[in-house]
């Protein structure tokens, strides 16, 4: 039988072995657009709420009732239980029945009245940052607007002018307004990080997955046979129809994201199609990198899929890498992700010119260019495969 050569041959024999294996369609389709669907529908009401916490209330006084019902009432907060001493809350903390506890200590109310300044305090388990945070600021809130609320009866029962003591108790009057994300919806900033770092999850597997096939099961020797030795020409063209089928899916990601959700969108949508066209090539050059230091199927999808799920944290969504340890945050710079999360933040959120993101394009096309580097390793293990499990 005759041996068909070229880029189309090589592209026409890819999109079959898609098409007739079920596992492609899991990785490309099922996957991908599953998850688009959950994590955005998780995160539909923007900012969690109803926590679940608990209050330590040791003081028993008209005043701890009224900071209890006034915790209860912020939209955020879940009192599920209330307990009798640190150890219970500790207890239940550490069985993650709540996220974090509020303790009003004995006689609170009397030596807040006689100004000895009681200590509140607040404990969140910062092991699920955003809960933690959320009850966190919520905690504060409450013991501040506590402490000033005394302080303002106080001096109205002392016959002061409430106009007067505003000033005192806040003498800065802070307004705040989140540019870009005005309504302050969280599903908006973690949507928009998540969907596209699970997307270079999938690209990166599928991307080693495909190759390493070929070698488990000694066909890449006639895949560089039919692209004539070139080890250049066998990978794009193997990689051509997985790159489309990635554009579609990013499309479609871009699609439902912008539109059908309607996050904010200030920018260019050129711009933002043409950093997702990049992000998939630069996943692929990333993971091409990967499979040449690493030419074996177990090896490269171990370390993809360690990297892909390291990114969700390293690419600094919801930790800047400034307050990284620097061994920890110089990696953040190795992912493809960590870009594509910066230009969305210049050109989606603040709707700046792409030149000032014109650096974190170059990134992608280093990353293009950086499989460039091992296809000498990866063509010697296709020319004579051997599988090692």
């Amino acid at each position: 039988m005759k041996l068909e050569k070229g880029i189309f041959a090589i592209a026409v024999r890819s999109l079959i072995q898609i098409v007739r294996r079920p596992i492609y369609w899991f990785g490309f389709f099922g996957i991908p657009l599953f998850m688009f669907l959950f994590i955005t529908s998780m995160m539909e009401s923007g900012l969690p709420h109803h926590i679940p916490a608990a209050m330590v209330d040791r003081d028993g006084t008209s005043l701890s009732r009224e900071v209890t019902q006034s915790l209860s009432a912020l939209q955020t907060v879940d009192i599920k239980q209330t307990l009798n001493s640190f150890t219970d809350a500790r207890e239940s903390l550490q069985k993650g029945e709540i996220y974090g506890f509020f303790l009003i200590p004995e006689n609170f109310q009397a030596d807040l009245l006689a100004g000895r300044e009681p200590v509140i305090t607040f404990y969140t388990n910062m092991t699920y940052f955003v809960p933690g945070s959320i009850l966190f600021k919520s905690f504060k809130t409450i013991a501040v607007y506590t402490k000033a609320g005394v302080a303002m009866k106080i001096a109205n029962s002392a016959g002061a002018d409430a106009e007067a003591l505003a000033p005192m108790l806040q003498p800065v009057n802070i307004q705040s307004r989140g540019i870009g994300n005005p309504t302050l919806n969280y599903g908006i900033y973690l949507s928009n990080s998540f969907v596209p770092c699970l997307l270079q999850l999938m690209i990166m597997l599928m991307t080693v997955f495909s190759l390493g096939q070929e070698i488990k099961y000694g066909t890449s020797a006639r895949l560089l046979k039919m692209a004539d030795g070139s080890i250049v020409k066998a990978i794009f063209a193997k990689l051509a129809p997985q790159t489309l089928i990635w554009w579609i899916i990013a499309g479609f990601m871009l699609a439902w994201l912008y539109k059908f959700n309607g996050y904010t969108m200030q920018g260019s949508w050129w711009v933002m199609a043409l950093s997702e066209m990049m992000f998939v090539l630069a996943a692929q050059g990333f993971a091409l990198f990967i499979f040449g230091v690493l030419p074996n199927l177990r090896l490269s999808l171990s370390v993809c899929s360690l990297l892909g799920i390291l990114s969700f944290s390293l690419a600094a969504f919801s930790f800047p890498v400034q307050s990284m340890y620097g061994a920890i945050g110089i990696f953040s710079y190795i992912l493809p992700i960590r870009y594509n999360f910066l230009i969305y933040a210049d050109q989606a959120l603040n709707g700046i010119g792409i030149y000032y993101s014109r650096v974190w394009f170059a990134a992608y096309v280093a990353f293009i260019m950086a499989p460039f580097a091992m296809l000498w390793k990866i063509k010697k293990y296709m020319k004579d495969p051997v599988y090692a499990p």
